[in-house]
């Protein structure tokens, strides 16, 4: 099985560092998962503008499809204005209507205040469920202090939540997978 993770945010380390250590958690867990981190910033993806995927740059294309060939994913962003970020609304407008079906969808989120909480819940999920995903129940908000000042991840809570979140994760996909 290949898990891909996604850092979707322009700026910053606390998004990179929650899906990464997403990633750790669900390798150690499972040595036989395969692993890829695909990191916005590092990714040149066109602003999607309407036409179908034929009309942007090879790198977008490259992009898109380790998504849409992964087995499974977990989205990380962080949230601002009461919002998930631009970049990773954009990278979402290109994908399919079914690009997650069959797919366990998971995310992440990271906000500056409590209140933020909900909004993978009300915004990340039904957009998720739109493009067919299967959002496991135990997805992660993470608050900016649950970060040292090295932006390494250090608050325990957060880190079981991301163990449950991965051990969901696993345990769905690989009932999918075996129903095939």
């Amino acid at each position: 099985m290949k898990l891909v993770g996604v850092s979707g945010s322009m700026v910053g380390s606390k998004i990179l560092e929650s899906v990464y250590h997403f990633l750790n958690t669900a390798k150690a867990m499972d040595p036989n998962i395969k692993t890829e981190l695909i990191d916005l910033k590092d990714e040149d993806i066109e602003l999607f503008h309407g036409p179908s995927l034929s009309f942007y740059d090879q790198n977008t294309w490259d992009v898109i499809h380790k998504i849409t060939s992964a087995d499974f994913l977990v989205f990380a962003t962080p949230i601002y204005q009461a919002s998930f970020g631009g970049a990773f609304k954009n990278l979402l407008d290109y994908m399919p209507q079914n690009a997650f079906k069959g797919k366990v969808t998971g995310f992440i989120t990271v906000g500056g205040s409590g209140k933020h909480a909900l909004v993978g819940e009300y915004q990340l999920k039904p957009i998720l469920a739109y493009l067919k995903g299967i959002v496991p129940n135990h997805n992660v908000f993470i608050h900016n202090t649950s970060f040292a000042e090295e932006g390494d991840l250090e608050d325990e809570k957060v880190i079981r939540r991301m163990e449950k979140l991965a051990d969901e994760m696993i345990t769905l996909q690989k009932g999918l997978n075996a129903g095939e």
